[in-house]
């Protein structure tokens, strides 16, 4: 069972290899839906939007054996019920990280240039010509990013960020990464969140989701930020408290964000769309038709491997 629409080629290729339910309409699938799906296919492939939650996967006489997540981060299952159910769950690695690093640098400089202002005054007519001192942003290169997780799409951030943007580069991870990455980018490791921001021009998160990072980001945190810093998310909603993030944008306690995901997707509370310092995106971090493809053959290798009685080589759990 696939629960959204994948590009052609993927299922095609899913096709003449397997028995395939697809999900032509590309609505997401109910909690009803996806426990029937449980119950009828030997492989359910989710996505973000679907949430496999410890009610879905507890219901009776499960039938699958593997859930093929279609992305890379997999908050939105719960990975203790599927222990409990003995069911494998693979993810996407690698395959979606220049994309979505590419993306997170264009909202970096969409919001330090105002850009998403210009765009919308040109389009809504209310340019009137240029003057010394119309949309005056910050300049982005040379400045202190800071990275909440320094995982692969945050060493990509940062090899974009540091080799092309002059920017001096702070991370905080749990897990220290290898030393060769660390001196080829002069990054500086910090101990904690809390650390990072406050030193930080621009703080991009690149956490994964789940109960150890939900609100990593909170309002003490936002706080400490600089008043002229930047916030930026690509990582998932649930790290940054939302509503702490709109009162700090409110009193200007921070310049500005961009965001690409949230707390209760795809729902955007009405006074981040009516701030002119907010970029917003709607889920684009791995859209291209390149990566959604890899995306899609990955869940495929991990389905063969499985079936053939081998090791899936994204295996979670």
């Amino acid at each position: 069972m696939v629960t959204r629409k994948w590009p052609q080629v993927v299922e095609e290729a899913l096709a003449a290899r397997y028995d395939v339910t697809f999900n032509h309409s590309d609505k997401p699938m109910s909690a009803k839906a996806l426990g029937v799906a449980l119950t009828n296919a030997d492989a359910v492939c989710p996505t973000v939007s679907d949430s496999m939650s410890a009610q879905v996967l507890g219901i009776d006489r499960i039938k699958s054996r593997i859930l093929g997540n279609f992305g890379v981060g997999f908050s939105h299952i719960d990975l203790e019920a599927a222990r409990r159910r003995e069911l494998v769950v693979t993810n996407t690695p690698d395959v979606l990280t220049d994309c979505t690093a590419d993306l997170a640098i264009m909202l970096m400089l969409m919001v330090a240039r105002r850009a998403g202002e210009g765009e919308r005054q040109v389009r809504g007519g209310h340019w009137t010509g240029w003057s010394p001192t119309h949309l005056l942003g910050t300049k982005f290169s040379g400045k202190v990013l800071g990275l909440i997780g320094f995982g692969r799409i945050a060493r990509a951030v940062a090899e974009r960020a540091y080799f092309g943007f002059g920017m001096k580069i702070l991370f905080t991870d749990p897990r220290p990464p290898p030393e060769e990455i660390v001196t080829r980018l002069d990054a500086t490791s910090l101990n904690t969140v809390q650390n990072l921001v406050a030193q930080a021009d621009i703080v991009s998160i690149h956490c994964p989701g789940g109960d150890t990072t939900h609100h990593i980001v909170d309002s003490d945190t936002i706080a400490r930020m600089k008043r002229t810093a930047i916030l930026i998310n690509t990582a998932r909603g649930d790290v940054v408290d939302q509503a702490g993030l709109v009162d700090a944008l409110q009193v200007g306690g921070i310049a500005g964000a961009g965001l690409d995901v949230y707390e209760d997707e795809p729902a955007v509370p009405s006074a981040l769309k009516s701030m002119e310092n907010v970029v917003l995106l709607p889920h684009l971090g791995s859209a291209s038709l390149e990566t959604r493809v890899a995306m899609g053959m990955r869940v495929l290798d991990n389905l063969d491997e499985f079936f053939a009685d081998r090791d899936p080589p994204d295996r979670v759990i």
